[in-house]
């Protein structure tokens, strides 16, 4: 099968010069409008579909992404692999600032956001999805990513349990120490409702996390804007390589059977499908 690789890329993370032979697309969804217009070229010889998670100018906050649109939207451009990129605080002494982690959980604490395509609402896929969320993201897909790092001497964090904060604003120390206390690794803005979306469509999915700052529950530093910025800064680079080299390593592969299986498990999980609905499920 001919591959087609969406990437989401998070704050900082937007760059596209990456990408060759590049076309905008507007995509309408039941769902409203996603982030920004989607830009799909070849990275390579390699289909890819670009999404800015908050925009290109940054101009919607964590609370405020319409997720469910630019999921359907990448789904509707024909993508049959997700690799996210996103911004985290650290909770770990050993994940310094710079280090990528690729994440294998989550912990969501978000509360303002829509986490599933099937809300009962007129025009939207009938049925409710009760879709499981272990493991959460692809494991393939993982390797390739800690097989990358390693290509690329890439620091990195072969698993790590985000803890998915509703934002904008950063955590307070109590919070700071209590996800700590709870197992978390990273502390994040928009994994969830991000992934829970990718499974309901059936979609493999994969997010790496570039830790920016030790958020605050250290007492020699406080996260800031100005820190997550300069962190960002300094690894853009690196994040882009390993977006790079990463594609191209997934298209030499055959994701046949993870796709199948992907979709099989969504399709299941929905409970009084209306499979007309859905046929990017079957």
């Amino acid at each position: 099968m001919t591959l087609k690789i969406g990437i989401i890329g998070g704050t900082g993370l937007e760059k596209t010069n990456f990408l060759e032979n590049v076309r905008e697309i507007t995509v309408d969804t039941p769902y409203g409008a996603p982030s920004d217009v989607l830009l799909e070229g070849t990275v390579g010889s390699v289909s890819c579909v670009i999404l800015p998670r908050h925009g290109r100018r940054h101009q919607y906050s964590p609370t405020n992404v319409n997720y469910r649109a630019n999921m359907w939207a990448l789904m509707k451009t024909g993508v049959d692999i997700i690799i996210a990129c996103t911004a985290s605080g650290s909770l770990r002494e050993e994940i310094a600032p710079g280090h990528f982690v690729v994440l294998d959980s989550f912990i969501d604490r978000t509360t303002k956001r829509e986490q599933t395509f099937y809300d009962g609402q007129p025009g939207h896929p009938s049925g409710v999805a009760h879709v499981p969320m272990h493991p959460v993201f692809n494991q393939k897909l993982r390797e390739v990513i800690m097989e990358t790092c390693e290509e690329l001497n890439i620091t990195y964090h072969k698993k790590g349990t985000a803890v998915c904060i509703e934002g904008p604003r950063f955590s307070s120390r109590a919070e700071s120490e209590m996800f700590r206390l709870w197992g978390g690794d990273i502390v994040n803005m928009t994994i969830c409702p991000e992934a829970i979306l990718a499974k309901e469509l059936g979609i493999p999915y994969v997010s790496t996390a570039l830790a920016t700052d030790y958020d605050c529950w250290r007492e020699d530093e406080h996260v800031s804007v100005e820190l997550v910025l300069k962190t960002l800064a300094e690894n853009a680079s690196s994040a882009t390589k390993l977006f790079m080299k990463a594609i191209e390593k997934v298209a030499k592969m055959d994701w046949s059977d993870e796709i199948k299986e992907a979709k099989t498990m969504a399709r299941c999980s929905i409970m009084g499908i209306v499979e007309e609905e859905v046929p990017h499920l079957l």
